[in-house]
């Protein structure tokens, strides 16, 4: 690659990502731009001194600080006062009118994260500074230029500082707290705290993988002459900066609350989280006139949202058990309103999290409400302890049929498939296509049979007569003989079929395929070594087949006795195959269901997994593949398209057949 191309690519890809961060209209695959950025950075690998300081490469991080040094502002980054009601914002409009007149007043949202000032310097980016005490702050740069909606250089080359709020989205915030869990780490309280100690990361490389995004909000020192301030952010928009998702001119009190009810409502949809609404006076005349008072500019205010937090006491914790059996504890606290909702129930995920946070009843905790949210509480007030509070004791048994309760620690099941709290799910598992397959046996149906009595577990459906089903409501002969003759064909099924619906944690299809293959219809009596001599399994599977045996090994076998699944016959594989002895990823949309195509490459020998790994020998991909297959990409794992794979099957003779 000559320079020139070099320069070329490093401009395409700046446009790609460009597209892609700030304008959220992607104008490349994922592929391609892969494959441009490792063509790019092999070249400055090869090239260290010709390296372009804006090229994408350069914002992976890798810079790690002892401290972080102070900055200083060329303007001073002011904070704003907060307004709350709409009397209030009435009030505030007084005040700049009295002295200015009838003004137009910009509003955008008032994003709830870091502030941070930028100064761009003949049109590069020369220093990211934190807000701090207005005055100085903290550099951060390096940081900062790992943020890919912060331009590293813009078309601009006076000296001008663009200020504004570097955010998580939600989604991106609940991906980094699961990150911090599985690592042992504490998890940040709200995404507020995410986004500021993401920017404040010593090690750089830490900040780049957190995804942050940077929202311009104002100016600080600048020479633009707009009149007007929302004309110099249209300006700053066009430099490439994120533009807000709304922002509108309102001339008035009635049109500012409409706007503020408009965003209110659109609260939840909106990727980040927002606290209130920014109003700030447009005209720069009369925002010069208006001046400061010794904390906030007299020309804008933040118009807040209602709370969705609160203080409150944890009074009690209550046990649900799922469908699935899982057992989750519920935080019963003293009733609290948050945005107009009282709140007197918060999830508290699973045990691990309570002896995480160390809550007790009777303590003081801040509980968290978003929209539609489930309400959860996010800090323990230790402080406020009088030690009257009383510590919450992991079950050992289950609230609703009293059996043992498996503990795998952040998992509490109860294995009993008898369970009223589970039999449903149980049934509308084992009807599944990928279980028993039985036709018409849908969560409605089997919701009516439980709840008339008829069945209360598995093999009950074995024993349903015409007559109950002509009972019900909707059922005619011919509905209730279809679904009895579907029920007496699932018996005979294969074994893994059989396997995979008890509904077993931890052993889905693939892991039933396995064990039969291995056990046939004597799973039940599978030791531990034995079971984690399979390739795949390991402590947490064997465990919970074991257990699960344990407990329900009386009513399996009375279910096997009814059903009597088939032992597996041996697939017939074709040795010296392409495929022979493979470790094979599907992904994307292909012309056949994937389940199909994975039964031949399984005929042919190959090992087909749903994971990418490096011991992956071949991922092959149709349309809209995704992670999978950028996976593999990075992993240097040999990929190959759909239409490939059927030449090559069309070479063994095994064609899919329509």
């Amino acid at each position: 690659m000559t320079y020139e191309a070099y320069k070329a690519n490093v401009e395409t890809l700046k446009r790609w990502a460009h597209a892609y961060y700030v304008e959220d209209n992607p104008i490349a695959t994922d592929e391609e731009y892969d494959k441009l950025y490792h063509e790019v950075l092999k070249y400055e690998e090869a090239h260290p001194d010709l390296v372009d300081p804006d090229s994408p490469t350069q914002r992976v991080g890798g810079t790690v600080l002892e401290r972080f040094e102070k900055a200083r502002h060329i303007k001073r980054m002011w904070s704003m006062e907060d307004v709350f009601t709409p009397a209030e914002v009435q009030a505030w409009m007084q005040r700049v009118e009295k002295k200015v007149g009838p003004s137009i007043y910009y509003c955008e949202p008032k994003f709830d994260g870091a502030s941070l000032n930028l100064l761009y310097e003949k049109g590069r980016l020369v220093r990211a500074i934190t807000r701090g005490d207005g005055i100085i702050g903290e550099d951060v740069t390096a940081n900062a230029r790992t943020i890919r909606t912060i331009p590293l250089s813009i078309d601009y080359d006076e000296t001008i500082e663009i200020r504004g709020e570097v955010v998580i989205r939600k989604e991106d915030f609940e991906k980094v707290n699961e990150e911090r869990l599985s690592a042992g780490e504490e998890p940040f309280a709200n995404p507020r705290n995410a986004a500021a100690g993401s920017l404040r990361q010593l090690d750089s490389s830490v900040t780049a993988k957190r995804r942050l995004v940077f929202y311009p909000w104002g100016l600080g020192e600048n020479s633009l002459h707009h009149a007007r301030l929302s004309e110099k952010m249209a300006f700053v928009y066009d430099l490439g900066f994120l533009r807000p998702p709304y922002e509108r001119e309102c001339d008035g009190f009635e049109a500012i609350e409409d706007f503020y009810r408009f965003l209110l409502e659109k609260r939840d949809e909106i990727a980040m989280m927002m606290d209130g609404m920014v109003i700030k006076v447009d005209e720069i005349a009369k925002q010069e006139m208006l001046g400061y008072t010794v904390k906030f500019p007299r020309w804008m205010c933040a118009y807040k949202f209602p709370a969705v937090e609160k203080s409150t006491i944890l009074r009690d914790v209550t046990l649900q058990v799922g469908r699935t059996g899982v057992v989750t504890p519920v935080a019963e606290i003293e009733p609290v309103e948050i945005e107009g909702a009282t709140v007197s129930r918060a999830t508290l995920h699973n045990f691990d999290e309570i002896e995480r946070m160390d809550l007790r009843i009777g303590d003081h905790v801040i509980v968290i409400r978003s929209g539609d949210v489930i309400p959860k509480i996010t800090k323990v007030l230790k402080e406020r302890r009088t030690g009257e509070e009383k510590p919450i004791v992991r079950p050992t048994h289950c609230p609703v049929c009293g059996s043992e309760l498996l503990d795998e620690g952040a998992l509490i099941k109860c294995q009993n498939l008898s369970c009223p709290a589970r039999v449903v799910n149980a049934i509308i598992y084992y009807a599944s296509k990928s279980c028993m397959n039985i036709d018409g046996l849908g969560e409605k149906i089997v919701e009516q049979l439980y709840e008339a009595g008829l069945v209360k577990e598995i093999e009950d459906l074995y024993r349903l007569r015409l007559e109950d089903l002509l009972g019900l409501e909707g059922f005619k002969e011919k509905k209730a003989q279809n679904l009895l003759n579907a029920i007496e064909a699932s018996k005979g099924r294969e074994c893994w079929r059989f396997l995979n619906g008890l509904g077993i944690e931890h052993i889905g299809e693939v892991a039933s395929k396995k064990l039969c293959e291995r056990f046939g219809l004597g799973f039940l009596d599978a030791n531990k070594e034995a079971i984690l001599a399979i390739e795949g399994f390991g402590e947490e599977m064997a465990e919970s087949l074991l257990e699960f045996a344990r407990v329900n090994r009386d009513k399996v076998e009375r279910l096997m006795a009814i059903v009597q699944p088939s032992e597996p016959q041996q697939n017939e594989t074709k040795e010296d195959t392409f495929f022979s002895g493979k470790t094979v990823v599907l992904t994307g949309t292909m012309k056949q269901p994937r389940p199909k195509i994975k039964e031949i490459l399984e005929q042919l020998g190959a090992h087909v997994t749903g994971s990418v790994s490096k011991k992956t020998d071949y991922v092959i991909y149709g349309e809209e593949a995704g992670s999978k297959l950028s996976k593999a990409q990075s992993l240097g794992v040999e990929t190959m398209d759909e239409a490939r794979m059927w030449e090559v099957l069309a070479d063994e003779g095994s064609v899919l057949k329509t």
